[in-house]
C-alpha cells in the first residue's frame, strides 16, 4: 500500500528570497546608511563599518520580507506587484515569514555585538516600525500611512551615524527629517499614476481617499518643508559649500516640479508627465543630496 502525501510547502529559490528583500528599495536604504556613516564625525574600523552596513541591509531586507508576507493578498490584485514571489505562488507564506524574522533577529544581534547597542536598538525599532506600525497598522487604515510610515525609511542614516559616534546629535535628526518629508511627495507622485492599483486593492492612499487635486496640493506643500530641512544643515553651518550648493539647487528644482504637479489637472495616468517627472527626479534628488553630504565631508575635512 502506498501513501501519497501533499503539502502546500514550496521550496523557495535564492532568486525569490532575494526578491523578498525588495533590492531596488534596499539600494536607497543602503546608500543613505553609508552616507550617514561616512558623514559622521570620527572614524570606524573598515571591517566594523562594513559589518554595520551589512546589518542595516539585512534589517531592511527583513522589513521588506515581512511586508510582503503580510501584504500578499493585496499584492495579488495590484498589477505592479502581482508577480512577486508570494502572490505569484512561487513561495510558501511560512517560508517568507521565517525568512523575515530570521533576518531581522540576525541583523540586530550582529549590529549589537559587532558595533554598538544604540545602533542595534534603532535598527530593531526601524524593523518593527516598518513591519508592524506601517504595514500592519497604518497601510490599510489611514491615508496618512505614507506620512507616518515614512519614518521607517528615514532611520538608515541615523543608524549609520550612531554606528560611528555611539550617540545621536542634531545632524542625524536633520538627515532623518529630509527623508521623512521627502517620502510623501515621492510616493504620492507614484500613487497618482498607479491610483487604480491602490483603489482596486482597497489601500487608502491619499489620491484614493482625498482625490488627486488634494494630493497634488499636499505634494507641493511637503516640497517646501523638504527644502527647509535639506538646506538647514548648511544654514546652521553644519556642512560646507558643496552640500549647501547642491541642496539649494536640487531643492529649488524639486519644488518647481512639485508645483507643476500641484497645478496639474490631468486625470489620465498615461498623460501624467509632471507626476512621472517628479517621481523620477525624487530618486535622483535623494541620491545626489546624500552624495553631496559625503563629498562635502571628505573634500572639506
Amino acid at each position: 500500500m502506498t501513501i501519497v502525501t501533499t503539502s502546500s510547502y514550496k521550496l523557495a529559490s535564492a532568486k525569490d528570497l532575494f526578491a523578498l528583500t525588495k533590492p531596488r528599495v534596499m539600494s536607497l536604504v543602503i546608500f543613505t546608511a553609508i552616507c550617514g556613516l561616512l558623514a559622521a564625525p570620527g572614524s570606524i574600523h573598515p571591517v566594523l563599518g562594513f559589518t554595520a552596513i551589512l546589518a542595516i541591509s539585512l534589517g531592511a531586507g527583513a522589513s521588506a520580507a515581512l511586508n510582503q508576507w503580510y501584504e500578499r493578498d493585496i499584492d495579488a490584485v495590484m498589477k505592479r506587484t502581482a508577480n512577486r514571489p508570494l502572490p505569484a505562488g512561487r513561495m510558501d507564506s511560512e517560508t517568507a515569514l521565517h525568512f523575515g524574522i530570521g533576518l531581522a533577529v540576525f541583523s540586530v544581534v550582529l549590529m549589537g555585538l559587532a558595533v554598538n547597542w544604540l545602533s542595534a536598538s534603532i535598527l530593531a525599532f526601524s524593523i518593527f516600525f516598518y513591519a508592524v506600525v506601517y504595514t500592519i497598522w497604518l497601510k490599510r487604515s489611514t491615508p496618512q500611512n505614507i506620512v507616518i510610515g515614512g519614518a521607517a525609511g528615514a532611520f538608515p542614516p541615523v543608524i549609520g551615524w550612531a554606528a560611528v559616534t555611539g550617540d545621536i546629535s542634531l545632524m542625524p535628526v536633520l538627515l532623518f527629517s529630509v527623508i521623512f518629508f521627502w517620502t510623501p511627495p515621492h510616493f504620492w507622485a507614484l500613487a497618482l499614476f498607479v491610483n487604480s492599483d491602490y483603489s482596486k486593492a482597497g489601500v487608502p492612499m491619499m489620491p484614493v481617499v482625498a482625490g488627486r487635486q488634494s494630493t497634488r496640493r499636499q505634494i507641493a506643500a511637503y516640497s517646501v518643508i523638504l527644502a527647509i530641512c535639506a538646506i538647514a544643515p548648511f544654514a546652521l553651518d553644519m556642512t560646507g559649500a558643496i552640500y549647501g550648493t547642491v541642496a539649494i539647487v536640487l531643492s529649488v528644482i524639486f519644488a518647481f516640479l512639485s508645483f507643476r504637479v500641484g497645478l496639474s489637472k490631468t486625470e489620465e495616468p498615461s498623460k501624467m508627465k509632471a507626476e512621472k517627472h517628479l517621481f523620477s527626479f525624487s530618486i535622483f534628488y535623494l541620491f545626489a543630496l546624500f552624495g553631496a553630504l559625503v563629498a562635502d565631508r571628505v573634500i572639506l575635512a
